[in-house]
């Protein structure tokens, strides 16, 4: 099962996606500042993830939610999150 997630700095309320077998082992990693690309946003809130049976297709899924058209994607798919 790989994860596509979302998460959201408390520091700076900028988004993160990234994509791993692991979601909660990941989500501890990022909150103790030992991913390079995060550490300094930290702390971080799960905000959204989905699981998906292919590494493929979750890797294809995290690239397209990284686009402008995936950012947009996102904005709309939580906009209850993000209005409230």
């Amino acid at each position: 099962m790989q994860y596509v997630y979302i998460l959201q700095s408390k520091k700076d309320g900028e988004l993160y996606i990234g994509c791993t077998h692991d979601l909660k082992k990941r989500l501890l990693l990022h909150n103790a500042k030992k991913i390079t690309s995060t550490k300094k946003r930290t702390p971080f809130i799960l905000i959204y993830y989905e699981a998906l049976l292919d590494p493929h297709d979750a890797f294809e899924r995290e690239k397209f939610l990284k686009t402008g058209w995936g950012r947009t994607h996102i904005k709309k798919m939580l906009s209850n999150f993000f209005n409230r």
